[in-house]
């Protein structure tokens, strides 16, 4: 059997090949067995497995991995903004008859992303929706000391806290946060970022991943959190509830399914409050 190193992408054979990973580590017990840690190439979720149930894949594999990610990248995006153009035109219709002189102002995004494969990802995806996102690259266990300077730094109406998480395998005590590979650290930069701004209206927070302790995010302060079921959350859903809410005019409550429905998991990946949302009509809007 081919040995496994780290930047490989594998497949899980006791899963069925269902998701596709890369290796970030290889840890070797006393006799020198290997357990790989892998995070996953599309999904936010974090685990290890024996160098027995990994399967390396080919390149054409990850060739069409990618062209699939691609094409419902492509498709999101169209969606989304089919959706938000339809949606402001039907409010400024109604409200201001169709002035020629409106423009949007969409809430400002700050997110800390942990997972190193997807921050040029989310950039490109915000971009593309033609959002005011900063994304930054920073581990999870690094968030909670970084946060309140990055907020301070860059002032956002949004603040996303994601990366990669998992529940330790045969463990089905929910509430224990020792059996989470990062939930602790989405709830320590919680607390840390609503020390900083105590209002759920002023600074709106996502924050988890995969199969995180979707509660426990909450209770410490955050509007939206994953994962309400413990099952994987897509590697843009933290970007399409940002994009939601910096979409939503300041002057409407969103409720849990204006949110929710535009994500790849739904709500037994994703839950929480109703929330105002963050984007102000202005005008006049300047020509020159």
């Amino acid at each position: 059997m081919t040995q496994i190193k780290v930047g490989d992408i594998v497949a899980r054979k006791s899963y069925g090949y269902d998701l596709k990973f890369k290796v970030i580590g290889v840890n070797k017990d006393r006799s020198g067995n290997s357990n790989i840690i892998i995070r996953g190439i599309d999904y936010r979720i974090e685990a290890d497995a024996p160098e027995s149930d990994l399967k390396v894949v080919s390149e054409d594999e990850v060739e069409r991995v990618n062209r699939r990610l691609d094409k419902w990248i492509e498709k999101s995006i169209q969606n989304i903004k089919t959706k938000k153009d339809r949606e402001f035109l039907r409010e400024t219709r109604v409200t201001f008859y169709r002035s020629p002189e409106l423009f949007e102002r969409p809430g400002k995004i700050l997110h800390l992303d942990g997972a190193d494969d997807f921050v040029d990802k989310c950039r490109e995806h915000y971009a593309s929706l033609g959002l005011d996102a900063v994304v930054i690259g920073v581990p999870e266990k690094e968030q909670p000391r970084r946060v309140k300077s990055l907020l301070s730094e860059h002032n956002p109406d949004i603040l996303v806290l994601t990366g990669h998480d998992g529940m330790i395998k045969n463990n089905i005590d929910f509430s224990n946060m020792s059996n989470y590979k990062n939930s602790i650290n989405f709830v320590n930069a919680v607390k840390e970022a609503r020390s900083y701004e105590k209002s759920l209206d002023n600074l709106v927070i996502f924050a988890g991943a995969c199969q995180s302790n979707y509660e426990a995010i909450l209770d410490a302060g955050s509007n939206f959190s994953s994962s309400p079921k413990r099952i994987l959350i897509h590697m843009f859903d933290p970007v399409t509830v940002a994009e939601k809410i910096a979409n939503t005019r300041i002057d409407k409550i969103l409720l849990i399914n204006d949110v929710i429905e535009g994500t790849d998991t739904g709500f037994d990946g994703i839950g929480g409050l109703q929330t105002r949302g963050k984007s102000r009509i202005g005008g006049p809007k300047i020509s020159h």
